[in-house]
């Protein structure tokens, strides 16, 4: 029925994967709002204008001291810029006592991608919900949330034993009580989606997707199966992380994820996708919600939508003997690749712009590079790279929700963002450049995360 892959287990070189099989019905699936949240503010406008001019928002981190770690930048959402009780009903405020960062970061996105949308949800008290509750759906990507360190110090610091140091003992007898009584509820990956579908009453299916960069590019998948069986008539979806905290950066430090920043004062510039001279990325925090709607559910609204989501598929590699280990060849990125194109019925050739994963980690960007170049041979070199990482950090859950955003946007406007950094790549057309217009018809979008899941997204331009 039609040119859809079919399910695919293989081995090859101690990896392995597989590729779901995409459903064979095709209703049509568009983007009707966006909802962006970076560092440069929430909504598309910041973030459009700040790519178009080739500004990015990395800088030595300033709300807590880094300056003892080897890597002391990254791109905060300043808090001036974003405060989540603007963003949920006035009979909603207690809860934000209860929402970490990434969590506040979901709530704000998806504020804005309803409003960007048209929608009225059940967050417009007193009004009737445009698309009924149980038709609307919502899948988000989470990280693994890291806990304010103040606030767990304070209540490790009563277990100590008689010689004054921890003592692990008393805190699991006692020690854990002293964390506030909903201290939990603050940290768990799946209160992004819960919160969300409560604010906004999405009661249709819901998912909480936990596959590091990976994770916002799943959740368009996964809405796109639900969207496409008839289980939902639109849905939110994207992610949102924060990884601008002691535990986050410490992480992808132990990873040799990060570029040393040194003295270095000017951050910004040492994010270099692509380029011989690459040493690794630079962490950020934010994140972007969509809504992804039914083409009958946007003829019965009027509306007009931003794009089209034409294809998905989603890969999995492996590798037993290190993290990261997995991305080396680049294998299981260019089927994901490939088994996308073929549920968008759209050729290699069909490929106007690509939106990469793009870190300026060298392993991940020699996998990218391996696979864009197998699958679109020598025409890759020249399809034009949009870069999104350089601009505001390595998001985690939440990048491939602002490339996803940025693709559309590209779409949208036929303009090509400009480029930054990256000087002397060869293999693909990477290398730093101003905004431009251009003919853009189609965009491929990569995700690919730490632990080895990749997902390929194919965006159209909407009519």
């Amino acid at each position: 029925m039609g040119n859809f892959p079919k399910d695919r287990h293989r081995l090859r070189d101690g990896r392995c994967y597989h590729l779901r099989p995409m459903a064979t019905a095709r209703r049509r699936i568009f983007v009707t709002g966006l909802g962006p949240l970076s560092a440069f503010g929430v909504g598309l406008d910041p973030l459009w204008k700040a790519m178009c001019e080739g500004r990015s928002a990395i800088a030595p981190i300033r709300r807590w001291d880094a300056s003892g770690l080897p890597c002391s930048a990254g791109a905060e959402v300043p808090s001036e810029l974003f405060d989540v009780r603007s963003a949920v009903p006035k009979s909603y405020r207690k809860a934000t006592k209860v929402m970490a960062r990434d969590i506040e970061f979901a709530v704000g996105a998806a504020a804005e991608a309803v409003r960007d949308s048209g929608l009225v949800t059940r967050a417009t008290e007193g009004a009737t919900p445009t698309i009924a509750s149980h038709r609307v759906g919502c899948q988000i990507g989470a990280g693994l949330i890291a806990a304010d360190v103040d606030e767990l110090t304070s209540a490790l610091a009563t277990s100590r034993g008689a010689n004054g140091a921890f003592d692990i003992g008393h805190w699991g007898e006692t020690g854990m009580t002293n964390l506030t009584p909903l201290w939990l509820l603050k940290y768990l990956p799946n209160m992004l989606s819960c919160h969300v579908t409560i604010i906004h009453g999405c009661e249709g299916p819901s998912n909480t997707i936990t596959c590091a960069e990976a994770s916002a590019g799943l959740s368009v998948v996964e809405s796109m199966r639900v969207l496409q069986r008839g289980d939902a008539d639109a849905c939110l979806s994207g992610g949102a992380d924060s990884r601008l905290n002691p535990m986050g950066v410490l992480r992808q430090s132990f990873a040799n994820r990060l570029v040393p920043t040194g003295g270095s004062d000017a951050p910004a510039s040492l994010v270099r996708p692509f380029a011989p001279n690459a040493a690794g990325t630079i962490l950020g925090e934010g994140g972007g919600i969509v809504v992804l709607e039914a083409e009958d559910s946007v003829a019965s609204r009027g509306v007009k939508p931003i794009a089209e989501v034409l294809g998905v598929c989603a890969s999995q590699s492996y590798c037993a003997d290190t993290v990261g280990a997995q991305l080396d060849t680049g294998a299981e990125i260019a089927d994901a690749i490939r088994a996308a194109l073929e549920h968008a019925r759209v050729a290699p050739a069909d490929i106007d712009a690509i939106v990469p994963f793009g870190s300026g980690i060298p392993s991940a960007d020699a996998a990218e590079i391996a696979a864009i170049t197998d699958v679109f041979g020598a025409r890759a070199k020249s399809i034009p790279i949009v870069q999104v990482i350089p601009y505001v950090g390595n998001c985690g859950a939440g990048t491939g929700a602002l490339a996803f955003i940025v693709a559309a946007q590209t779409l949208r406007t036929g303009t090509l963002p400009a480029r930054i950094n990256t000087t002397g790549c060869n293999a693909l057309d990477a290398n730093a450049a101003p905004s431009r217009t251009a003919d853009i018809r189609r965009v491929l979008v990569v995700n690919s995360g730490l632990g080895g899941q990749n997902a390929a997204i194919v965006l159209g331009k909407a009519g």
